[in-house]
């Protein structure tokens, strides 16, 4: 018999489901809990609603402290939002419950930089609890993080690095599509990036993870952002994209050294791009470049890792830690 983990997925939406159906068909991990906010959804079964293929006998429940009580969780999957103050909430109440965490938070994956004070208040709950919290994601969380940094591991040298991702967002789920402005006007556009509700979040911390793996001391991290104007209609399940509409963003981040990009991270998503693939480029000892060709399934990758990382960070140390700081995740081989 396979010594299972019990864990607890926080959050019912698209990748909360996602996650629950991957780790339902995995042989070291219970689900034991499900929680989220929407009051429609309590009651209903977990594996049925996620559409795991079967029951699950796990119940959707809005009282997260009374049922991470109750089934003493040993991971929590937390797939809430991209903001770690929204998030903390839910990170603390899985921390007093003695319960690891692995999360989609973006701003999570390595949050040193832009919220000192509320990374060090996890990592000092953390710590007195003795679990380990950790953001991850397929972006950020590893292609233009983690996967560049263990890259340079070949390397006697490294002087730059740039990692690329170009994606058709054709066939990811709605919410993806609207988040990236498909079939927004110019002007719509312009004003979801004034609110904040139009980007791509998580560049700013993978350029903050690269350069503290390498020692690096930036002088400055920036980014741009601009729309991908569609040439031609597209029409998605979710979207449709007129002529002169935005079909998507391309965002650009650079960690800058006396004026010089020592790391670049540029990011496309558009419904009816060309082409897709993930790329890192590699200036140095010797010079690298390795491209993911047909590019990485955003949302197969984001649950893989996450359930993936489970049977690590319960034996992580306590604590905040980042992915430059797990054993390499892998997937457990089919046998």
């Amino acid at each position: 018999m396979v010594n299972q983990m019990k864990v607890a997925q926080y959050g019912c939406g698209p990748i909360g489901c996602s996650v629950v159906r991957y780790a339902a068909q995995r042989p070291d991990i219970k689900i034991v809990a499900a929680i989220d906010i929407d009051r429609s959804l309590v009651g209903k079964d977990i594996g049925e609603y996620a559409g795991a293929g079967r029951k699950l006998g796990v119940k959707i429940s809005d009282q997260p402290e009374a049922v991470l009580a109750e089934t003493k969780a040993d991971v929590v999957f937390v797939t809430t939002s991209s903001s770690l103050k929204k998030t903390y909430p839910q990170l603390e109440t899985c921390i007093k419950a003695g319960a690891c965490v692995v999360s989609t938070c973006e701003e999570l994956a390595y949050p040193l930089l832009k919220d000192p004070e509320l990374s060090a208040k996890i990592d000092k709950l953390a710590k007195a609890h003795r679990v380990a919290v950790l953001g991850t994601g397929v972006n950020p969380g590893f292609l233009m993080d983690s996967w560049p940094l263990f890259m340079t591991g070949v390397c006697q040298q490294v002087k730059q690095i740039r990692a690329v991702r170009i994606q058709d967002a054709s066939t990811r789920r709605g919410p993806f599509q609207k988040k990236i402005g498909a079939g927004c006007t110019m002007a719509e556009f312009k004003q979801k990036v004034a609110e904040g509700s139009l980007r791509h979040v998580g560049l700013a911390e993978s350029i903050g993870m690269i350069a503290e793996g390498l020692g690096w001391e930036l002088d400055d991290i920036t980014e741009s952002i601009e729309p991908i104007i569609a040439t031609k209609a597209v029409k998605t399940q979710f979207v449709t994209v007129k002529p002169g509409q935005a079909a998507g963003v391309r965002q650009v981040g650079k960690g800058l050294k006396g004026g010089k990009a020592l790391i670049t991270l540029e990011f496309e998503a558009s419904v009816g791009a060309k082409e897709s693939f993930d790329a890192v480029y590699i200036k140095g000892t010797p010079d690298m470049e390795v491209v993911i060709k047909g590019g990485t399934h955003g949302d197969i990758a984001t649950a893989a890792i996450v359930v993936n990382s489970a049977p690590r960070i319960i034996h992580a140390p306590p604590g905040l830690i980042t992915m430059k700081d797990m054993p390499i995740v892998t997937a457990v081989g089919e046998k």
